[in-house]
């Protein structure tokens, strides 16, 4: 269609969300074509306190079901099924769902994912709810617990590359609203049914109705411009404005100046649309083109990733259960009591440290804090076998840090997707690198159903029972 000799003119439009940059191609026997190029790194003109109070409340939300089902673990199928049972009902289901959707989600527009998130939440959740007490309800529970985290695995997936569209504060204010999901669900619970003797049920019961908040905010409050932009307008029409010609040389500079920032978006020339903006296209060269992408992210994104959850979620489904001391030296009356514990000063570490990029964004190699999360692994394994550490206090400290290793991990590795990866390839890069943490929980599922049964064994053995009276 066009010539061989081609030169592009970049422009600018100016439309109600922010600046959309053009390419003028120049065709053979003259005239050119004005291409609409959505500058979705930044929203420009729009804003984005209104961005990140939505990211940050979708971020809880897609995140609390998950939390509390595993706060809720041991209460769900009693002291002598591995707590691993629990992890694994609501991991696999979650792997599954971040294998398959980044390499189909485009198909489906972002309106309806959200009713069909939200759809999946809310009934997950009842059925856990309304199952029957004891080993008559397990096979309910699992089923209601598989229904929530494929809503969750994919949330993930999906806020993810919406956060693409909405500039750099929406990846800062998405980490902070899951890690406070893990500090609200694991503490709420814990106060629920500890310190208030609220139900398990009754508690359940009144967490199925949060799904609402996830489809009013999108509907009522994101700003949807920059999303019908990047999918050709949404019935909008763009107001051109022409840059004259001797600016044209410019405009690198400057866009460079104006991403300057934390999470600096690198500029990109390419008139590729966006992954998920042309859901008409063939599905099975789209698949192979995504299964290439995806190679590229293993060892710098995907391999840390999973490392770190490998690590903190072997401790706390394998090893934390059995980290038990004598009730007179600690703040609790019942050695039940121990597993809430650990679980919401976890989550608090991982709030801490998901709602630091905006001041704190790890440089160095990701591997580092992987490496210092299988440490802590280590460590807290060798106590549970061999008690060295002088009390309960102490582990706290140890399960504190690793919540925030475990939090700098996760929001540093999409940042630096974000920062690093080409503007066209972004969107989908953010949903496919998700798939490393749903890995690593899955085999740390597997990994702690049988530490927790093999450490508890061992201290039965040697005299500590406690694990036996939870």
């Amino acid at each position: 269609m066009f010539g061989r000799d081609r030169r592009k003119v970049f422009g600018r439009v100016v439309a109600p969300f922010g600046v959309v940059r053009t390419s003028r191609v120049e065709a053979v026997g003259g005239g050119s074509v004005d291409l609409a190029l959505v500058d979705s790194s930044r929203a420009v003109g729009a804003d984005e306190t209104v961005f990140g109070i939505v990211a940050r409340e979708e971020g809880l939300i897609n995140n609390l079901f998950y939390v509390i089902i595993l706060s809720a673990a041991l209460d769900l199928v009693g002291p002598s099924i591995p707590k691993a049972t629990v992890l694994l009902s609501s991991i696999i289901p979650g792997l599954a769902t971040n294998l398959v959707v980044p390499y189909t989600i485009h198909l489906l527009p972002y309106s309806l994912r959200i009713l069909l998130l939200a759809a999946l939440s809310t009934c997950g959740m009842l059925v856990v709810a309304l199952s029957p007490a004891g080993s008559a309800g397990i096979a309910a529970k699992v089923a209601g617990i598989v229904l929530a985290n494929i809503s969750s695995g994919g949330g993930e997936v999906n806020f993810l590359a919406l956060t693409h569209f909405y500039g750099t504060t929406s990846l800062a204010a998405w980490g902070s609203g899951t890690g406070g999901a893990g500090l609200l669900g694991a503490g709420a619970y814990a106060l629920a049914t500890t310190g208030l003797g609220f139900s398990v049920q009754g508690t359940l019961l009144a967490s199925a109705v949060i799904p609402v908040g996830m489809v009013l905010s999108f509907f009522c409050l994101l700003p949807l411009g920059p999303l019908k932009a990047a999918r050709g307008g949404g019935g909008k029409e763009l107001e051109y404005e022409s840059v004259p010609a001797d600016e044209d040389e410019n405009v690198h500079a400057e866009d460079t100046r104006e991403q300057s920032g934390l999470l600096a978006q690198p500029d990109t020339r390419d008139t590729t649309p966006p992954h998920s903006s042309n859901p008409s296209a063939p599905l099975l060269p789209t698949l192979h083109a995504n299964l290439l992408r995806a190679r590229s992210l293993l060892l710098p994104y995907m391999v840390p990733l999973f490392l770190v959850y490998l690590a903190e979620y072997t401790i706390n489904q394998g090893v934390a259960p059995t980290l038990l001391f004598p009730l007179a030296r600690t703040p609790f009356t019942h050695y039940r009591d121990f597993y809430p514990a650990y679980a919401t000063i976890y989550q608090l570490g991982v709030f801490v440290s998901r709602s630091s990029l905006p001041f704190f964004r790890l440089r160095s190699s990701l591997y580092v804090p992987s490496g210092l999360q299988v440490l802590n692994l280590v460590v807290l394994t060798a106590h549970a076998v061999v008690p060295f550490l002088p009390n309960v206090w102490v582990v706290f400290g140890v399960v504190f840090w690793e919540g925030l290793l475990g939090g700098l991990v996760y929001v540093s590795t999409y940042a630096a997707v974000r920062e690093e990866v080409a503007e066209e390839e972004r969107e989908f890069s953010l949903g496919a690198v998700t798939v490393s943490d749903s890995a690593g929980i899955f085999v740390a599922g597997l990994l702690g159903a049988w530490m927790e049964g093999a450490l508890c064994g061992w201290q039965v053995d040697h005299g500590r029972h406690w694990c036996r009276r939870l």
